[in-house]
């Protein structure tokens, strides 16, 4: 068992509560000039494309996913993992999920040109109704994700983003990965249950707390893995619109992004503390949730 493997394992002991599971991917970002191993290539497909929100759905299932420009299906995704510069004015190739929806929703033509990188930057895809931009719609009489273009400006200004871009690919794996990779972040679906004895035993060690920056989209590739990647803090989130209804994460869960420095913290300050923080005797630690 290598060091990821063996931390995730003390981390899931420290609960002290038998038959826990938490939905863990752990998120390698390569960068161009780096070599991807020969296990972690096999595990790239583009037979269809993928949204982040899926890939750590799929890898915390046991499906590594390795995202790349070629197969990512979000362009929102493609700007806060480094993928492809957040100004680009041409459209990805391809068909990507998440403006696949838009073209399904229109009816539109086979001709019909998806939003570029830029049209999200510059807000238009997310203002689409201030916008004008009726092709972007997602639903009837959309509203958008913000009320007009200014906003959707400042919120964008807001997101967590590699940019500029200098990222190859990223990988989303479990543990138990037959190959030993080095993640950069640890990402967890968690109840508040959960999150609550997670805070407790990182604050255990270092007094200090933990804050939650989030919007209303993004919320897998910039708040959960952009964010700590970048700050090297943990961040917490809700599940935004794709992750909710793409994805499909449940009702009850929530994500925390943990950089690979603050996981080994987090380890030690969950074993450290479990005689003061008794989580099997909160309510509801032990309930058991369909497909969970």
């Amino acid at each position: 068992m290598n060091k990821i493997d063996q931390l995730h394992s003390r981390l899931m002991a420290a609960f002290e509560l038998e038959g826990l599971e938490i939905p863990t991917v752990f998120v390698k970002i390569y960068s161009r000039d780096e070599t991807l191993p020969a296990a972690v290539e096999e595990c790239y497909s583009d037979e269809e494309s993928i949204m982040s929100c899926q890939a750590a759905r799929h890898a915390a299932s046991g499906s590594p996913v390795l995202l790349t420009v070629d197969n990512v299906g979000c362009v929102a995704a493609a700007i806060s993992l480094g993928l492809v510069d957040q100004d680009r004015a041409e459209p990805l190739e391809g068909n990507r999920i998440y403006t696949c929806v838009m073209h399904e929703r229109a009816g539109l033509a086979p001709g019909w040109s998806p939003p570029s990188p830029r049209d999200f930057t510059q807000g238009r895809v997310y203002a689409c109704r201030d916008a004008g931009e009726g092709d972007f719609c997602l639903f009837e009489d959309d509203s958008g994700r913000f009320k007009d273009v200014a906003t959707a400006q400042r919120a964008v200004s807001r997101m967590s983003a590699i940019q500029p871009p200098t990222t190859q690919a990223v990988f989303f794996y479990s543990p138990g990965f037959e190959a030993e990779v080095q993640p950069d972040v640890v990402v967890m679906a968690v109840r508040p249950v959960e999150l609550t004895r997670l805070i407790q035993g990182y604050a255990f060690l270092t007094g200090e707390r933990i804050r939650g920056d989030m919007g209303p989209v993004r919320a897998v590739n910039s708040d959960l893995i952009a964010r700590p990647y970048l700050t090297g803090e943990i961040n917490v989130t809700t599940y935004c619109l794709g992750a909710r209804l793409l994805a499909r994460w449940e009702a009850d869960l929530m994500g925390v992004g943990i950089p690979l420095a603050r996981f080994e913290t987090l380890v030690r300050g969950m074993e450290e503390s479990r005689k003061g923080y008794p989580f099997p005797l909160y309510p509801g630690a032990g309930e058991k949730k369909k497909g969970r």
